[in-house]
């Protein structure tokens, strides 16, 4: 064959192939974006859209060009492969882990607990003063939800300790809760103003965040001390122990540049990093990478926070607000209203040693 009729034969086959190099994230939930970058999406060039496919179901193009492409996940989507295709041909299909909703029709604010079992918690907590007929939510390795507990307001963060006894704390009342397995519930402490996050350290002291500023520090003899004090939130803080043995904290503000603030065990405060939008969530995988539901850069999801303060979206998904680790490579991820599990290729780090 001739050099002229081979590269008629190749415009016609190979360079109308689109093909996929990139996609970013490698994770998302319905309704989140990613970026496919690759060449030919568009046949011969020209204008006309192409398809995107999760697995069988099309997606909605959010961005179009011949190199460049952003995807909306659409409901109904798995942990699939992604395909590009244009009217004469498909790509190279590219695996992509989706969210699975485990449970809807809830209302979490904050990051889910699981129990030494496996079992998730998960809140409805309600506007400010609204008594919901469950507090707090039950759901076991088989994905059955039952209600567990019942007479908390406005149920906020969620932390297990060693043997493993649930503790919740209330923005409406500020008491922090302790629950037994069987549903048993004490009052563990009062007067924390309007409590939100709540994270144990190593030593089982208790960290309880006051949306005015406050960041309480509880014995386990229940004495009480202020910790540090930080800028008012404007919904919630949400606290995670690192492996530094720094207490990290956010708390949205009324600023659209927030920060993630880190505190030493002595109480000194000092910004981390700074330019979230909204940070809420948090949890550290075994690296000691920091994990975020926020927004940046126009995006938003679960952030990948390093050591060193560099940025990436690791989780693309609209209205996240916290995520908790399972002991497999696995996390659950909340929204306002659903909880999912992802099979992921993160291990988080054990909340107590």
């Amino acid at each position: 064959m001739s050099k002229y009729f081979m590269q008629l034969f190749n415009r016609g086959t190979m360079s109308d192939r689109p093909h996929i190099e990139q996609i970013f994230p490698g994770a998302a939930v319905a309704g989140g974006e990613i970026q496919i970058r690759g060449n030919g999406f568009c046949f011969n060039g020209n204008s006309l859209r192409p398809q995107v496919k999760f697995g069988g179901v099309q997606a909605t193009l959010v961005v179009s060009s011949d190199r460049y492409l952003v995807a909306r996940v659409p409901d109904g989507a798995v942990s699939c492969e992604v395909t590009v295709g244009n009217p004469e041909n498909w790509s190279n299909p590219v695996p992509v882990e989706i969210g699975v909703v485990i449970a809807d029709n809830m209302h979490p604010i904050a990051n889910p607990a699981l129990d030494r079992d496996g079992n998730i918690f998960v809140t409805f907590s309600g506007s400010r003063g609204q008594k919901v007929p469950v507090s707090v939510y039950k759901i076991d390795t088989n994905y059955n939800v039952k209600p567990f507990l019942t007479d908390i307001m406005n149920p906020t963060g969620l932390a297990f300790d060693r043997n493993n006894s649930l503790y919740l704390s209330s923005r409406h009342d500020g008491s922090i809760y302790r629950a037994a397995a069987n549903g048993t519930v004490t009052v563990f402490a009062e007067g924390m103003g309007i409590a939100t996050g709540i994270a144990f350290d190593e030593d089982e002291y208790l960290y309880v965040g006051d949306r005015s500023g406050t960041i309480f520090k509880i014995a386990p003899d229940r004495q009480i001390f202020v910790f540090a004090t930080l800028e008012p939130s404007i919904s919630a803080y949400h606290l995670a122990f690192g492996p530094d043995g720094y207490l990290y904290v956010t708390g949205p503000t009324t600023s659209s540049f927030d920060s993630v603030c880190r505190i030493s065990k002595t109480g000194e405060v000092e910004k981390f990093f700074r330019g979230l939008g909204r940070p809420q969530g948090m949890a550290f995988d075994i690296d000691g990478n920091l994990f975020v539901a926020a927004s940046h850069a126009g995006r938003r999801g679960i952030f990948r926070i390093t050591p060193d303060s560099k940025i990436d979206l690791a989780v693309s998904g609209s209205g996240l607000v916290g995520l908790a680790f399972t002991r497999g490579p696995a996390a659950i991820l909340v929204s306002n209203q659903s909880v999912y599990h992802l099979n992921w290729g993160v291990r988080g780090r054990p909340l107590l040693v």
